[in-house]
């Protein structure tokens, strides 16, 4: 937010935009990575802002699912802006000129900081408004007739979904007395079952909209394939992983439960299939990775749906896996549309032979998604796998589901490569037409958008290298998110001998005894 502040500060200087952003993300980035090593060693750490002591305060809570999420989170937004930076904010090409960049995309990775180190739901809440608020301005940056379209598209559910996550947190405040999320796991499991069954299928209705599960899917394919390259790679990248975070840290902490969720071993398979299908059937080439994306949504709720460590630590390790390899895809898009002049596969060709080092850049994200060995996606895949083979009958036929869609991404990915980069060479479209906002023709690419989308290219190719360390951290993950007591010992306790974590209070408000009365 302070470097969001600096930037408008600065707006006449766009160089000194570029810096802040830049200086501002990398900073975060050593700042995820110490929170990482931290809670990895010494249990969640906790921030009492104001001083004020959970329940009553609002504290940030860094574990090791949050701070993983939250490094590999900020990498990627780092990456991105590096591309954006080059692309001059626009997919065809042109220069725009616009002091309000910067700043709304380091607010868009405030929110998403927030979201994920939030111990209370209201401030998840206000983190989500904070992402969408910022996220409205980036999509519609460029007011063509089908960006203003999808634009409202993605505002109008965007809004509808804040509002339903407003109800479900006044529903809960009312039936519980509380927002925080350590005192919601006690105080929810003394509710009557059916008030327990309502409020459950209320969140998972919310956050289903913002990782776009099918049937609430349909507003994602619409909406992001019309935003510039850097823009969607963030939105697809981040936005609907934060909500299967928040369906994670709901339904473990706050709805545990001791077995399979039927509903939502039913919703990850059709949204698995339907989501591949979907993107089996495209031309466009951004909405074909949409479609591919609302699949691969349907990978993580598997894990959730299982509901075992193995199944978490498997979702936990798909989104590490998914967040990168996505966000690729669809900045490889941005070169790839801006040296065609068309986001048309079938008008493509031949890009093989005139950009094989977009070829590369594309084949390893590519490959990775669809799961092939020894690829991060491989792994992750596995895990899930793992967790679906050991969890009963109904897990099991599940995870033919996702040996189904992975077939189907494979082929999808292969039926781009065939007709975009084999084939003739064919010309590039080129913009006739300078009042036309949606042609181009430039072959050229700036070489900071190579750098931003090798980058990230580099990133998966570790996650793969590395995968022994970080599914043992995953593991971790998934057994402090299913038996929750580090969690709440370190929120609501954490004096207590032997708790686990640290306590940071930020300032101290003076109270002298240590009740709820006195405060």
């Amino acid at each position: 937010m302070l470097g969001a502040a600096a930037s408008v500060i600065v707006s006449r200087r766009a160089s000194m935009q570029r810096i802040i952003g830049v200086v501002t993300l990398a900073f975060v980035c050593v700042v995820a990575a110490v929170l990482l090593l931290g809670a990895d060693a010494g249990g969640p750490i906790v921030a009492e802002l104001g001083g004020w002591p959970a329940p009553m305060g609002i504290v940030l809570v860094a574990d090791r699912m949050s701070a993983l999420l939250l490094l590999i989170s900020t990498l990627v937004t780092l990456a991105v802006l590096v591309y954006a930076i080059d692309q001059r904010i626009s997919d065809y090409g042109r220069e725009t000129a616009s002091t309000t960049f910067h700043p709304i995309f380091l607010l868009l990775s405030t929110g998403v900081s927030l979201a994920y180190l939030t111990g209370d739901l209201f401030t998840l809440f206000v983190a989500f408004e904070i992402m969408l608020a910022a996220s409205y301005v980036l999509i519609t940056r460029r007011t063509s007739a089908s960006r203003i379209r999808s634009g409202m598209t993605y505002v109008i559910v965007s809004l509808m979904s804040s509002l339903l996550f407003l109800t479900a947190v006044a529903l809960v405040y009312a039936a519980t007395g509380t927002v925080n999320l350590a005192e919601l796991a006690n105080r929810v499991a003394l509710l009557p079952e059916g008030l327990k069954t309502v409020l459950a299928l209320l969140l998972v209705v919310v956050f289903g909209i913002k990782a776009a599960m099918v049937p609430l899917h349909f507003w994602l394919p619409d909406s992001y394939p019309n935003a510039p390259a850097p823009v969607t790679a963030l939105f697809a990248g981040l936005l609907t992983k934060v909500g299967i975070y928040a369906l994670l840290r709901t339904q473990t902490l706050v709805f545990p439960q001791d077995h399979p969720s039927t509903l939502l071993l039913v919703i990850a398979a059709v949204t698995m299939v339907v989501g591949a299908l979907g993107a089996v059937a495209q031309d466009d080439l951004n909405r074909l990775l949409s479609f591919l994306l609302v699949s691969h949504i349907g990978f993580m709720l598997f894990g959730l749906a299982v509901y075992t460590p193995t199944g978490i630590a498997g979702t936990a390790l798909y989104v590490v896996h998914h967040i990168t390899v996505q966000a690729t895809l669809f900045l490889v898009s941005g070169l790839i549309t801006r040296r065609t002049g068309t986001v048309s596969i079938s008008q493509m060709g031949g890009l093989a032979q005139t950009a094989p080092h977009l070829a590369v850049l594309f084949a390893l994200p590519a490959i990775t998604l669809a799961g092939l060995p020894p690829t991060s996606g491989f792994v992750a895949k596995l895990a899930l796998l793992q967790a679906g083979a050991g969890a009963g009958l109904g897990p099991r036929i599940v995870a033919g589901f996702v040996v189904l869609a992975s077939l189907l991404t494979l082929y999808a990915v292969a039926r781009v490569w065939v007709r975009v980069f084999w084939g003739t060479p064919k010309e590039p479209l080129v913009d006739d037409d300078p009042n036309d906002e949606l042609v181009v023709g430039t072959a050229r690419s700036a070489r900071g958008m190579y750098v931003g989308a090798a980058s990230l290219v580099v990133v998966s190719i570790v996650i793969a290298v590395f995968a022994g360390p970080l599914s043992a951290i995953a593991s971790r993950a998934g057994v402090d998110l299913q038996t929750r007591d580090t969690y709440l010992t370190a929120v609501l306790d954490p004096g207590a001998p032997g708790a686990p974590g640290t306590a940071i209070a930020s300032e101290d408000p003076g109270t002298a005894d240590g009740t709820d009365g006195g405060r």
